[in-house]
């Protein structure tokens, strides 16, 4: 199980060439963004005092590293696990407008989120795309002919959307040339508009690495555990624990932001930093089910029995389905999918979509993740405003919580400037005003949907010389942008060129550029393969786990522990206990 494969990466681990001329911030030299430099990270986080420190790896604490960075702040940034660990890697992975939003006469959201995506498109056109959705109207649905061009229009008009995106009103003919899998004895006609896809825990880490590009100290797997305080009781710094070495550490700042996300409230006990206003935990399930058993052809947004929405979107190989909206109060590490989350869904499918059937022994895999929201007494979680607020306690920690991974730019640009006025007048410094409505992401090379195009096209001919899949190509196009060229110059000195040879070399490169620690920071998070491509999971975790022990020099406990962590993962994703079972042991 376990094949060294030496020869293969003493060429795999060779550095991309770079360019020494490049101005910064570059994207290449990012040393230390190697997993083998963290002794080095570690020391540059106890060394240094920074003007601010951000506690949350998730979408939300990266895009405020990047903010602060690059405005010329000194900014550490510590995650407890992962990048983009909870939230930031179970959204439904759309950079979407909020159309539901506007049903509930949110309009100040919509027009923020519609806006916002358009400037996340413009920055990272291949892992930001455009996504044409179908809302079909129905006999006895939410919407009807005018509600729906209506609701579309204003939706347009909030969010600025111009060109091929804008909404157009389809007959009942034209919706089912459009998707004919829809019930047709029902279907009315529908609306085309325009949501964009995303992969969200890449979202998150092209932040960290831009952060990094621009003097950021960025750290996963250091879970602050406590603050340090001045004379004044004004909060000065936090304790800390590296969970990879057992070690302790202090880090010293100026400013401490606290976006942990579902954890904001564990951080902010001591602090009163939400003047007695707590989250309330909302959990959205998502199910993928292989394109072969649900051949979507495009994205639909369709009522379901209870008044909600859901979203079916085609992505590769799959389709997946999501999402449920309930009141979670379990371990906020693991949330589960139960049964009754799958049986939802797969029922609200079958009613819309009823020639296809789908089974529980069809879904590949799930997962679950959980919304921050903000409580508001007597409503229900599909109630809730997604709205974000930011608190400041007495002794100047700053809170951020709520809001939805579309915002999160525009969050992170709040709360930076919240904490700019403070630091001022304390330090008698100033900075520039918010950048990152103009720093791409991955690099920039690919700046508009012409390029993304044509570089998908290189990339496949590169890989169906070799007899390659042409979904690698796509996979690599939008997960890495251009830094698929970085991958495929390791892949091209293996001496087999295989998937496994793929896989191995896009290890190399997280391993070397994305701090790749543990087998699941790679499967999971940087390639979201256990949730879209499973098969792939379990037919290559053990060549990555042997990769990874030698690059490590792992012991055969390690091994072990890597190993039964990924079994764990692959069976709670696609297995699915009954909750009142889990419940009544």
């Amino acid at each position: 199980m376990y094949s060294p494969c030496a020869s293969f990466f003493m060429v795999c681990f060779h550095p991309p060439l770079q360019n020494k001329s490049a101005p910064k911030p570059c994207f290449f030299d990012m040393g230390i963004q190697s997993a083998k430099q963290r002794p080095l990270l570690l020391d540059q986080l106890s060394s240094s005092t920074f003007d601010l420190l951000v506690i949350g790896g998730g979408a939300t604490g990266a895009g405020i590293a990047l903010d602060a960075a690059s405005r010329g702040m000194s900014v550490a940034l510590l995650e407890k696990m992962d990048f983009a660990f909870g939230t930031s890697s179970r959204s439904t992975k759309l950079i979407h407008g909020g159309l539901r939003y506007l049903k509930q006469f949110e309009i100040k959201i919509v027009h923020e989120v519609g806006r916002e995506r358009a400037i996340l498109h413009r920055l990272a056109p291949h892992l930001v795309v455009s996504e044409p959705m179908l809302l079909p109207f129905v006999k006895g649905g939410t919407f009807g002919k005018f509600s729906t061009s209506l609701g579309l229009w204003v939706y347009d008009l909030l969010a600025g959307v111009s060109g091929k995106d804008r909404r157009v009103m389809l007959s009942k003919k034209k919706t089912l040339d459009r998707e004919p899998l829809l019930r047709e004895d029902i279907l009315l006609g529908s609306g085309r508009y325009a949501e964009y896809r995303t992969d969200d825990a890449r979202l998150t880490l092209e932040n960290v690495k831009a952060a990094i590009s621009y003097g950021a100290t960025a750290a996963n797997y250091v879970e602050v555990t406590g603050f340090t305080y001045d004379a004044d009781h004004q909060i000065n710094g936090v304790e800390a624990i590296d969970h990879l070495d057992g070690g302790s550490l202090t880090v010293k700042a100026h400013q401490v932001i606290n976006a942990a996300g579902p954890w904001v409230d564990d951080l902010r006990k001591e602090n009163q930093s939400m003047n007695n206003k707590h989250l309330f935990l909302s959990k959205g399930v998502h199910i993928v089910i292989s394109h072969e058993h649900f051949p979507l052809h495009q994205s639909v947004y369709f009522d379901v029995a209870d008044g909600r929405m859901i979203f079916a979107i085609p992505r590769g190989k799959v389709t997946y389905i999501g999402t449920t909206d309930t009141e979670y109060k379990g371990d906020k590490n693991n949330p589960r999918t139960y049964l009754e989350d799958v049986t939802y869904l797969l029922d609200a499918v079958n009613h819309q979509f009823p020639t296809v059937k789908l089974r529980l022994d069809q879904v590949e895999s799930s997962w679950a993740g959980l919304r921050p929201l903000i409580f508001e007494q007597g409503k229900s979680a599909s109630e809730i405003s997604r709205k974000d607020e930011t608190f400041r306690s007495d002794s100047g920690l700053i809170s951020i919580a709520g809001g939805k991974l579309t915002g999160y730019r525009k969050m992170a640009e709040k709360v930076v400037n919240m904490a700019t006025k403070t630091l001022a007048s304390r330090l008698g410094k100033s900075w520039k005003a918010c950048q990152t409505t103009q720093i791409p992401l991955a690099d920039g090379v690919l700046s508009s949907e012409k390029d993304v195009s044509a570089f998908h096209k290189k990339i496949a001919d590169q890989l169906e010389s070799v007899g390659l899949d042409s979904y690698l190509a796509w996979y690599l196009v939008h997960m890495y942008g251009a830094q698929a060229d970085d991958i495929l110059i390791r892949f091209r000195k293996a001496d087999e060129m295989t998937e496994a040879g793929l896989i191995l070399a896009e290890l190399a490169f997280g391993m070397e550029e994305e701090m790749v620690h543990t087998a699941s920071d790679f499967l999971i998070r940087r390639t979201g393969r256990l949730y879209f491509d499973i098969h792939s999971v379990r037919q290559h975790a053990g060549s990555v786990i042997a990769a990874m022990a030698r690059y490590f020099d792992w012991d055969e406990d390690r091994i072990a522990r890597e190993t039964q962590e990924i079994l764990r993962e692959v069976e709670e994703v696609s297995t699915f206990p009954s909750e009142s079972e889990i419940v009544l042991t």
